[in-house]
C-alpha cells in the first residue's frame, strides 16, 4: 500500500497540481513482507529485570538550594498561615526566567519534599524488615522491687498441730500467719529464628517498594518540572496577550480620533465613528480579558513555585520557540519506554505481589528459634510466720537460672487460608502485568500525541506568522485607502480586528509548541535540542514567488526562521514527506 501527497501550487495565476507517490515508513515497503512477529518482541523483565533499580544519580532533585540572588524567594513554612491582609498583600513583582522558575519549583515544592518524605518513610520500612535477620533481646523485671506485706487467717480446725521434740506435747497451730518481703525479679530473654520462611519474601517485599518510592520521586520530580514550565508558557501567552490588547487599544483610539476628526471636516458619517467606538469597546473588552487571564497566570506559577506570599512571579522572557526536536517519533517511543519509571512501578509491583504469595504461604511452614532465658531474683523478708516480730528483714535470698532451648512452631492446618492468600497475590501480580500492558500502550499515544502536537503547533507557526504580516500590510493599506478618502473606517475595523486575532493565534501557536517540547523532554528522557535564534516578524510581508496550499499534513519542519524566505518558499513547495 502507497500512500500519495499532493500540493497545489498557485504561480502567476496558473493552478498546477503536482502529485507524488512516497512511501510512509509506518506501512510494509512491499507486498511481500510481513508484519512484525509480536511474539518475538523482547520481555520487559528481561530488558529492565525482574527488580529494576531506579537510576542514583537522578534521585536528587537537580537544585538542593537556592542561589544567593533567589534566597529572598525560599518557600514559607509548611505550617505557615497568614492571619492578616497585611501579609497575603502583594509587594513585589519579581520578574524570573524559565530556568530560574524551574530552580525555584525544586526547591520550594512540597508535593515534592512529601515524595522525598515517602522515600525516606520507604527505607525505615525496609530496615526494620532487615532486622528479621538479627537475634531480638528482651529485659523484662517484676518489680524493681516490689514490696510485700501480707495477713492470712485460717479456720482454727483445720490448722495442724506441732508435736514438741523435746517434752513430745502436742502444740495447736496459729491459724494467723504474716509475711514482709521485698522482691525483685529480672528476666533476660534472648530469641534468634534460625529459619523463618517468610522472612527473605518479607525483606524483598520491603526492598521493591522502597524502589517504588524512589520512582514515585522521580516521576514527581518530572511532573513538577513539566507542570512548572507549562505554568511558565501560559504567563508568557498571557503577558503576549495583554501587549496585544494594549497595541489594539491605542491602535482604536488613533482610528476613533481620525474618524471623528474626519466627521468634524464633513467628510464621512456618523456611522464611521460609530463603528471606530465600536471596535474600541471590542478591544477594550479583550484587554481587560487578557489581564485577567495575566493575572491568573501569575497566581498559578507562584503556586507551582511555592512563592512567599506577598511576591507575585512575571515572565522575565519573551515568548519564543525553545529549540528544535530531532529525535524521530519512533526513537521517542523507544526512549521513552527505557526512560519512564511508570513501566518499572509496575514490574516491582509483580516482584512485590510474587513476594508476598511466598510469604503467605510460610504461614504454614515450620519456623525455628533459638532461645536463651536467664532469670535472677532477690527476696528479702520472711512470709508465713505467726508474729510480725519474727520477721527479720535482713534475712534473704537470691537465686540465678539459665534456660537454653531450640523451639519449633508448626501450623499444620489452617483451613486452607494460606493457600487462598497465595493464589490471591498471584492474582495481583498478573492484574499487574496486565496494567504494564495498558501503560506501555498509553505511554506511546502520549508521545504521539505529543509529536502530532508539536508537528500541529510547527505548522500554525508558519500560517499564523504569514497571516500576522499579512494582516499588518492589509491594516496599513486600508488605513492609507482611508486616507486617500477610497474606502470606508469599516475595511480598517475588520483589519485590524484581523490583526488582533491573528497576533494571538500566532501567540498560542508558540505556547503550544514550547509545551509540546516540554512534553516530548518529560516523556522520553531526551533533551537533544537545537537553539532557535531570535525569532521577530519583519515590519512589511517579504515577497513570495508563490503560495502553497498542503493538502496532506506536512513533515515536521522547524519552528525557528529559516536563512531566507526563497528557501522557506521551495521547502513548502517540495512534495510533502511522510512525518513518520
Amino acid at each position: 500500500m502507497r500512500r500519495f501527497t499532493a500540493t497545489v501550487v498557485l504561480t502567476a495565476g496558473v493552478l498546477a497540481a503536482a502529485t507524488a507517490p512516497v512511501v510512509s515508513q509506518d506501512e510494509p515497503t512491499s507486498s511481500t513482507s510481513a508484519l512484525v512477529d509480536q511474539t518475538t518482541l523482547p520481555n520487559a523483565l528481561e530488558l529492565k529485570g525482574e527488580r529494576p533499580v531506579a537510576d542514583p544519580s537522578v534521585l536528587p532533585a537537580a537544585a538542593a538550594e537556592l542561589p544567593e540572588e533567589l534566597e529572598d524567594l525560599a518557600a514559607p513554612p509548611s505550617l505557615a498561615l497568614p492571619d492578616a491582609p497585611e501579609q497575603v498583600r502583594i509587594h513585589e513583582l519579581r520578574p524570573l526566567t524559565l530556568e530560574e522558575a524551574l530552580q525555584l519549583a525544586e526547591v520550594n515544592s512540597p508535593q515534592l519534599k512529601a515524595a522525598a518524605s515517602r522515600v525516606d518513610q520507604a527505607k525505615s520500612s525496609l530496615r526494620a524488615a532487615i532486622s528479621a535477620w538479627y537475634p531480638s533481646v528482651d529485659l523484662s523485671a517484676n518489680g524493681l522491687p516490689s514490696y510485700l506485706k501480707s495477713y492470712t487467717y485460717r479456720n482454727p480446725d483445720f490448722v495442724p498441730g506441732v508435736t514438741n521434740p523435746l517434752t513430745g506435747e502436742r502444740i495447736e497451730g496459729d491459724p494467723e500467719t504474716y509475711g514482709r518481703e521485698w522482691r525483685a525479679d529480672v528476666n533476660l530473654r534472648v530469641s534468634w529464628d534460625i529459619i523463618d520462611p517468610a522472612r527473605v519474601p518479607q525483606i524483598a517485599a520491603a526492598r521493591d517498594t522502597f524502589e517504588r518510592a524512589r520512582d514515585s520521586y522521580l516521576i514527581a520530580l518530572r511532573d513538577l518540572r513539566l507542570q512548572a514550565a507549562s505554568s511558565y508558557f501560559q504567563l508568557q501567552e498571557a503577558d503576549e496577550g495583554v501587549r496585544i490588547g494594549q497595541a489594539s487599544v491605542r491602535a482604536s483610539l488613533v482610528s476613533l480620533r481620525d474618524a471623528r476628526a474626519r466627521y468634524n471636516a464633513g467628510v464621512n458619517t456618523k456611522l464611521e465613528v460609530l463603528e471606530a467606538e465600536t471596535q474600541l469597546a471590542r478591544d477594550r473588552n479583550l484587554l481587560t480579558d487578557r489581564l485577567a487571564s495575566q493575572d491568573l497566570a501569575r497566581r498559578s506559577l507562584a503556586r507551582e513555585l511555592d512563592l512567599p506570599q506577598d511576591i507575585t512571579p512575571t515572565a522575565a522572557t519573551p515568548s519564543t520557540p525553545l529549540g528544535l526536536w530531532e529525535p524521530s517519533l519512533q526513537e521517542s517511543i523507544i526512549a521513552a519506554y527505557n526512560y519512564r519509571e511508570e513501566l518499572d512501578q509496575l514490574i516491582l509491583d509483580i516482584s512485590i505481589d510474587n513476594s508476598q504469595a511466598n510469604a503467605s504461604l510460610a504461614a504454614v511452614q515450620p519456623v525455628l528459634s533459638f532461645v536463651n532465658t536467664t532469670t535472677s531474683f532477690r527476696n528479702e523478708g520472711l512470709s508465713g510466720v505467726n508474729s510480725l516480730g519474727d520477721i527479720d528483714m535482713d534475712d534473704y535470698r537470691w537465686g540465678a537460672q539459665n534456660t537454653t532451648a531450640l523451639t519449633a512452631r508448626w501450623r499444620l492446618f489452617d483451613g486452607g487460608r494460606a493457600r487462598a492468600d497465595y493464589r490471591r497475590f498471584k492474582q495481583a501480580a498478573e492484574e499487574s502485568a496486565y496494567n504494564f500492558a495498558a501503560t506501555r500502550d498509553g505511554i506511546r499515544l502520549e508521545v504521539e500525541q505529543s509529536f502530532i502536537n508539536l508537528r500541529s503547533a510547527i505548522q500554525n507557526i508558519e500560517t499564523t506568522s504569514s497571516e500576522v504580516l499579512s494582516s499588518r500590510e492589509s491594516l496599513r493599506l486600508s488605513q492609507l485607502r482611508v486616507q486617500a478618502g477610497v474606502s470606508t473606517q469599516r475595511e480598517v475595523v475588520d483589519n485590524q480586528r484581523d490583526l488582533t486575532n491573528a497576533e494571538l493565534r500566532y501567540a498560542q501557536a508558540i505556547r503550544d509548541y514550547n509545551t509540546s517540547l516540554a512534553q516530548l523532554r518529560r516523556r522520553t528522557g531526551l533533551d537533544a535540542l537545537i537553539a532557535c535564534p531570535a525569532n521577530t516578524l519583519p515590519a512589511q510581508k517579504p515577497e513570495a514567488e508563490g503560495m502553497v496550499i498542503p493538502i496532506e499534513p506536512t513533515p515536521l519542519k522547524t519552528a525557528c526562521p529559516m536563512s531566507s524566505v526563497a528557501g522557506q518558499t521551495e521547502a513548502i513547495s517540495q512534495s510533502v514527506q511522510p512525518l513518520w
